[in-house]
């Protein structure tokens, strides 16, 4: 009939929409810790050892590669002769294999004649197991520079560095290229990195802590906003927990992670916790001096960084330079695999304190910023402590909903309108012949 198949293809919508809410992850075995999980929408891409056979990155776009002990591989950007462009790498060391203080990638982007727009370094330094680490290059104009300022080809070279002694796996690379917006009158920006700022740290957070479970990387990070935050479950050596903390123009962010005690043992673990901030562009802004653990409470902070401000690009301090736009900030924290030997492998309670300071100021560039801004929505999502595939699914399940209750309207109309037939049919039918066989109303009418 008309109407049950209208309600079979109203049905079958909403179970097509509820099997779109499913989302990429990333198994791993029980008792181990999850692996990163890679951005789903990223594009394989290779890259490629000579120069004039790079593949072009597109802006907004996120991709997977890879990169062996030595190698030095090139991709292609196409840029005009106004846009600042930022290209990210992250470092995905596959396994736990073993990495040497000094192992890591430079990333940079360079003219058509090899001249060096920028680059910056992603390394394990002193905190000697493998983790997720990452590096940004970026070609910025500017009136007072004669380089990398016109419009053309130029190239990302990445070159991984490993003793002999680290694993020879490949690495994998997430990468990441993002166009800076257009400022809203550039002659009246700032062109001098601020001098002074709030240094001090403020009064950490009061208010008991709540839980909070951490993402496997920067596409799941966990939204979290200022307060005390305790991760459900604790962190397991080899784990990498990943947060993010949306920071808006002229805000600053602060933050300490702290390791509970743990009575299995009191020997004494050098490099322990890694804590790093990233920035909107996945950028690296500063790390926390490795924690050392002995089985005791102990915590590690970050640095008091600056305000964001646009102006920040102009300090020769990394660290500053890396606060130069709003949006989501990133805190990953690593705990080494060698606490296991000593503690276990069951999960060692953290705490992070977050503090946004500052009263948000006008961004500066013109019309939508992307991921250089923070919304309302980025708040609603820090507050609920939301990743952004735990936002995409709840808005798919509000959509959902509703066809949920479109798809019911139809068959409840539907019903009515088969209910009103059916009574308009009986009410015209003629009488059945006296004597007759048929039932009342004749013959079945054909529709």
């Amino acid at each position: 009939m008309r109407q049950r198949n209208r309600g079979r293809v109203a049905l079958a919508a909403v179970a097509a929409m509820c099997a779109a809410v499913a989302l990429p992850g990333q198994a791993y075995a029980a008792g181990e810790p999850a692996a990163y999980t890679f951005d789903p929408g990223a594009k394989k891409v290779d890259g490629a050892e000579a120069s004039t056979d790079a593949s072009a990155l597109t802006p907004g776009s996120v991709y997977r590669s890879s990169i062996k002990p030595g190698q030095k591989l090139y991709y292609r950007l196409n840029l005009d002769a106004k846009t600042n462009g930022y290209v990210s790498a992250v470092v995905v060391p596959r396994g736990a294999g073993k990495v040497a203080y000094g192992d890591g990638i430079t990333v940079s982007i360079r003219d058509s004649s090899d001249l060096q727009c920028s680059s910056e370094d992603a390394r394990f330094e002193s905190a000697e197991f493998a983790r997720p680490i990452a590096a940004y290059a970026y070609r910025t104009v500017a009136k007072d520079s004669s380089t990398c300022q016109e419009a053309g080809t130029y190239n990302v070279l990445i070159e991984r560095e490993s003793k002999e002694t680290s694993a020879p796996d490949e690495w994998d690379l997430e990468l990441r290229y993002e166009s800076e917006p257009q400022l809203k009158s550039a002659g009246s920006m700032p062109t001098d990195a601020p001098e002074n700022w709030p240094s001090a740290s403020p009064v950490p957070p009061t208010t008991a802590p709540q839980k909070r479970s951490g993402g496997t990387s920067y596409y799941d990070a966990t939204g979290l906003e200022t307060g005390e935050w305790k991760e459900e479950g604790g962190i397991r050596p080899g784990q990498t927990l990943f947060y993010r903390v949306p920071v808006d123009w002229g805000q600053q962010v602060f933050a300490t992670a702290t390791l509970s005690n743990n009575n299995a043992s009191d020997e004494y673990i050098g490099s322990a916790l890694a804590l790093s901030l990233d920035n909107p562009a996945h950028g690296h802004v500063d790390s926390a001096t490795p924690l050392s653990y002995s089985g005791k409470p102990t915590s590690v902070s970050l640095d008091p960084l600056p305000p964001v401000a646009y102006e920040n690009r102009y300090d020769s301090t990394s660290s500053v330079s890396a606060m130069r736009f709003a949006g989501w900030y990133y805190l990953s924290v690593t705990l080494s695999p060698q606490v296991a030997k000593a503690y276990g492998k069951n999960g060692i309670p953290l705490t992070l304190k977050v503090k946004v300071e500052g009263t948000a100021a006008k961004s500066p560039y013109a019309g939508d910023a992307g991921v250089f801004s923070v919304t309302q929505d980025d708040r609603d999502m820090a507050r609920d402590g939301k990743s952004a595939p735990q936002a995409v699914k709840s808005g798919r399940m509000k959509m959902i909903g509703a066809a949920g209750i479109g798809a019911g309207s139809v068959l409840v109309l539907g019903l009515g309108v088969w209910t009103l037939l059916a009574r308009r049919r009986a009410d015209t039918a003629p009488a059945a012949p006296s004597g007759g066989n048929q039932p009342y109303g004749g013959p079945p009418q054909a529709w």
